[in-house]
C-alpha cells in the first residue's frame, strides 16, 4: 500500500529492510527514488530528529560514483513522526545478494569493487564523514552499466543513531560482528580506519566466501577480531595478501588510508586478469564423512538495501557492547569474553579460529581429525615409556643391576621419582 513521505514523496514497495529501517522504491518531482525510512522508535526520539537535521548538509554533500546519493531528509509527514532519507535508485541487487549467488568472485572482481568502494570513502573521510557501517549489505551495485559499478551507502546513519548511546543513554556501540574494527570491540572512538578494516573484511570475504573472523556466536566473532590473525587464503598473489594483511591489522595507525587503499588495488588490477576464484574448502563446512552438526541458533537479520529486491534473512546480526560500569580484572575486552586458550585458537568443531583448509582436508575438531590426534597422543606416550626404560635399564646395569650389586635397594633410583603409568585417552 502507498504511502505518502513528506509533502513530495511517495512510497510504493518495499525494497528491504535493515536495522535501521525499511528501504520503500518511491515517487519524487524528479522520478523514481528510494526512500529509508527509519524504525519508529527511532524516529520517536526527538534527539535523533534534531541530530539528523544539524547533520542535514553532509548527509546531502556527498557525491561520488561509488556513492548513494542523498537528495532530500525528510523529518515529519503524514505521521509527523517520519526521519527519511531520500536517495538515488540503483538498478540492482546489493553485494550481499551477488555473492550469495556466485559464492566467491574471482581476485579481479573483487578488488574492482573493493577499489571502488574506497575511492568513494576517501572522499568521505576528506570531508570528516566516518560510514561505520561498511558491510556487503551497504554496497550496491549497478548493473545498468556495461560493467556492474559498486555504490556504498547509509553514510552517517550509523554515527547518528548510536550518538545518544556514547552520550550515557540506554544500549551501547552498535555493529556487525563480523566486520567490527577491534578497536570499536574495545571501546575506542571509531576513526576513518574503522572503514579500512571493514571494507578489508569484505574484500576478504569476496575472496574466501566467508569472513575472516565469522562463525558461531557473536561473542566469540568479537572475542576473534581483537584477538587473532586472518588466515591466508591460499592461491592468492603475495602483494595482494600483504595489502589484506595490512588493512586487517589490530593497529588503526597500521592501515593504509582510503585513498592509498584505493590506489593500492588499482595498481595490482591489471595481474589479477583471467584468475578463477580460489579453490579452497569453508572451515565450517562439515567433511564427506561426517554429518554437519548442529548450528548454533542466532538472530537472522533480514537484508535491506536501496536497489535490490525482497529482502534475504541471513545470520549476521548488529550486536550492541554495552560498557561495564565497574573495572573487571578477569575482563579481557570490553564484551566480558575471556582470552582463548591454545586448543580453541587452534580451531575444532567447537573452538574459534576459522583456517582455511584444501578440500578435502579434515576440518580441524572433526571425528577423523580427532581419531588422528588420539594415535599421536598414544605413541607419543608409548615413545617416551620406552625411552624411560630403556634409560633405567642402563643405569642399573652400570650401577651394579641393584640390591645384589651394593647399589641402593629401595627400588628407585637416586634423585629419579616413580612415575605412574601414562594415561591415554
Amino acid at each position: 500500500m502507498a504511502r505518502n513521505i513528506g509533502s513530495h514523496y511517495t512510497a510504493h514497495r518495499v525494497l528491504g529492510r535493515g536495522s535501521a529501517g525499511t528501504v520503500w522504491l518511491g515517487e519524487g518531482p524528479e522520478g523514481p527514488v528510494a526512500i529509508k525510512v527509519l524504525r519508529e522508535d527511532l524516529a520517536a526520539d526527538r534527539d535523533l530528529a534534531e541530530r539528523f537535521a544539524h547533520e542535514r548538509h553532509a548527509l546531502l554533500g556527498l557525491e561520488h560514483p561509488h556513492i548513494v546519493g542523498v537528495r532530500d531528509l525528510v523529518i515529519g509527514g503524514a505521521d509527523a513522526r517520519d526521519i527519511a532519507l531520500v536517495m538515488d535508485l540503483v538498478r540492482g541487487p546489493d553485494l550481499r545478494r551477488h555473492l550469495e549467488r556466485e559464492r566467491r568472485l574471482t581476485p579481479h572482481e573483487a578488488v574492482a569493487i573493493t577499489a571502488g568502494v574506497a575511492s568513494g570513502l576517501a572522499v568521505a573521510h576528506a570531508a570528516g564523514i566516518v560510514h561505520r557501517d561498511v558491510k556487503p549489505e551497504n554496497i550496491l551495485l549497478d548493473t545498468t552499466a556495461p560493467e556492474p559499478r559498486a555504490l556504498l551507502t547509509d553514510f552517517g546513519v550509523a554515527k547518528l543513531i548510536d550518538e545518544p548511546h556514547r552520550h550515557g543513554g540506554k544500549g551501547g556501540v552498535v555493529g556487525t560482528p563480523d566486520y567490527m574494527a577491534p578497536e570499536i570491540v574495545e571501546g575506542l572512538p571509531p576513526r576513518a580506519a574503522v572503514d579500512i578494516y571493514a571494507l578489508v573484511t569484505v574484500l576478504y570475504e569476496l575472496l574466501a566466501g566467508f569472513t575472516p573472523f565469522g562463525g558461531g556466536h557473536p561473542g566469540a566473532v568479537l572475542r576473534r577480531q581483537v584477538t587473532e590473525t586472518a588466515a591466508e587464503l591460499p592461491g592468492l598473489p603475495r602483494e595482494l595478501w600483504e595489502l589484506i594483511q595490512q588493512c586487517l591489522a589490530k593497529a588503526p595507525a597500521s592501515r593504509l588510508r582510503a585513498v592509498e587503499l584505493a590506489s593500492r588495488l588499482r595498481e595490482l588490477q591489471p595481474a589479477l586478469v583471467g584468475l578463477p576464484p580460489l579453490d579452497i574448502g569453508d572451515p565450517l563446512a562439515a567433511p564427506a564423512d561426517q554429518p554437519p552438526a548442529a548450528a548454533a541458533p542466532t538472530a537472522a537479520v533480514p537484508a535491506g538495501a536501496a536497489g535490490g529486491g525482497p529482502a534475504s534473512g541471513g545470520t549476521r546480526t548488529a550486536v550492541p557492547l554495552v560498557r561495564g560500569s565497574a573495572p573487571d580484572s578477569e575482563r579481557a575486552t570490553h564484551t566480558r569474553m575471556r582470552v582463548p586458550d591454545a586448543d580453541e585458537l587452534a580451531g575444532g568443531a567447537h573452538g574459534t579460529a576459522r583456517v582455511v583448509r584444501a578440500p578435502g582436508q579434515p576440518r580441524a575438531g572433526s571425528a577423523k581429525h580427532q581419531a588422528a590426534a588420539r594415535r599421536r597422543r598414544r605413541l607419543a606416550a608409548t615413545a617416551a615409556g620406552l625411552v624411560g626404560a630403556g634409560a633405567l635399564g642402563g643405569w642399573l646395569l652400570l650401577s651394579g643391576g641393584g640390591g645384589d650389586g651394593g647399589g641402593r635397594d629401595d627400588g628407585n633410583a637416586p634423585g629419579v621419582e616413580e612415575i605412574d603409568d601414562p594415561v591415554v585417552p
